[in-house]
């Protein structure tokens, strides 16, 4: 049997791709976190069996895993966001190929496009910002890459969004002020697409003010980028060459 990492998004259950809801209807068993996917949930059939992993280590995930293909029966290991983004699927997948265990990978949406739907906005502005970066910080979790400082990271100016960090704001806004300004917009939103959805606007300056304020203490995206204000700023004037009306384009024959 097969081990489906199924991407579960940011929480909404109606926002599971198609794939994703066929395969959590149908599994024999269902391994989740249950901070993040309780209302995926609900999708599951009457006999599937469900396992919580907030209480369990990486050994004993994998464990449930291979135990179920050994029965053989279907699992899928749900993953809040899209798997491919703080997932732990390199570990989990690397024990079960030494135990001959097949898996695939469904993809989810990520928390990060759920929090840019709800705020209306696009990360990529035309001759503003042009690039997105996914990241997180360090504090009590997994080291950083030297490379990957905030300061070095945010040197790049795109659109900044910090996973895993909601607990750090005002000393992660201080940082960045040197490279963004004080004055640079700053979304927060905190369980995007859920029915207890928070959303979190202000800049740099006065964001840890109302995330504190607000007792955010996880399950949020910070974005930091000029993106957030563009749409109403009116020196974002420069629109998509792509569409411009002046590009000239290829008449069919």
């Amino acid at each position: 049997m097969t081990v489906h990492f199924v991407g579960a998004g940011p929480g909404a259950a109606d926002l599971l791709t198609v794939r994703a809801t066929r395969l959590v209807e149908e599994c024999d068993v269902c391994v989740y976190a249950g901070t993040y996917v309780e209302a995926v949930l609900s999708l599951c059939g009457p006999d599937t069996r469900l396992v919580d992993t907030q209480h369990l280590d990486l050994d004993q995930i994998v464990g449930e895993l291979v135990a179920a293909h050994e029965a053989g029966r279907d699992v899928v290991r749900l993953c809040s966001g899209d798997p491919s983004l703080y997932s732990a699927l390199t570990e989990q997948t690397r024990r079960l190929d030494a135990a001959g265990v097949p898996w695939d990978v469904t993809p989810g949406v990520p928390a990060y496009a759920a929090a840019a739907a709800t705020l209306g906005v696009e990360l990529t502005v035309p001759e503003l910002v042009q690039t997105v970066v996914l990241t997180r910080t360090q504090a009590r979790s997994t080291a950083m890459p030297a490379s990957e400082s905030l300061a070095a990271t945010a040197a790049i100016g795109g659109s900044l969004v910090l996973h895993l960090a909601i607990t750090r704001v005002r000393s992660l806004a201080e940082e960045l002020v040197a490279s963004y300004g004080a004055d640079c917009p700053v979304a927060v939103v905190a369980f995007a697409s859920q029915e207890r959805e928070v959303v979190i606007r202000g800049t740099l300056a006065d964001v840890a003010d109302a995330v504190e304020a607000a007792g955010l203490r996880h399950t949020a995206v910070i974005i930091v980028s000029r993106a957030l204000g563009s749409r109403t700023d009116a020196s974002c004037v420069a629109e998509s060459h792509l569409y411009d009306p002046a590009r000239a384009r290829t008449q069919p024959d």
